[in-house]
């Protein structure tokens, strides 16, 4: 299975798409989709798409899984952030490709085992679970990976309930 994770965001989205192989997670590509400050917000939207759009024509992915909007207290950056989010899942969607969405207490809970993980926690286990050398630059990037191995994980379970439920 091949799963693209996205940390979404209308500066800087991380993407990371990873193969889960039994057990064994494998590293395929990552980076981020950047745009320029001063562009207007539909150009910045209409970037991430083409580019969204780009990356999953290229690398196949079988599913999609997307950081769930968080913000503490600046809305104008929630609205950017979730546009961008939805210009990712429309490009996944007109694929056919299903789309998970996860909170970031349920990443940091895959992916290292607490929910009020550190950052760095987080970086370190995407780290050692990817057999990388250097833990992914910007944020975004380690991040977007960690969201792909939490589904890779939670994608398993998910399985199991639903064959079990049938």
């Amino acid at each position: 299975m091949r799963v693209l994770g996205i940390d979404p965001g209308i500066a800087i989205a991380g993407f990371g798409f990873i193969d889960k192989d039994g057990h064994k997670l494998k590293p395929v590509q990552y980076g981020c989709i950047q745009t320029a400050a001063h562009t207007p917000q539909e150009e910045r939207l209409v970037q991430i798409y083409e580019s969204a759009v780009a990356l999953m024509d290229k690398y196949k992915p079988d599913t999609v899984a997307v950081e769930k909007l968080f913000f503490n207290r600046n809305v104008t950056t929630a609205f950017a952030v979730g546009q961008a989010r939805g210009v990712i899942i429309l490009a996944a969607a007109q694929r056919g490709l299903p789309v998970a969405e996860y909170t970031p207490l349920q990443v940091k809970q895959a992916v290292v085992g607490y929910g009020k993980a550190e950052k760095r926690q987080v970086q370190e286990m995407v780290k050692m679970f990817l057999k990388l050398s250097a833990i992914p630059k910007p944020d975004d990037v380690a991040d977007a990976l960690a969201v792909a191995i939490c589904h890779a994980h939670s994608s398993g379970l998910s399985q199991k309930i639903n064959e079990v439920l049938r």
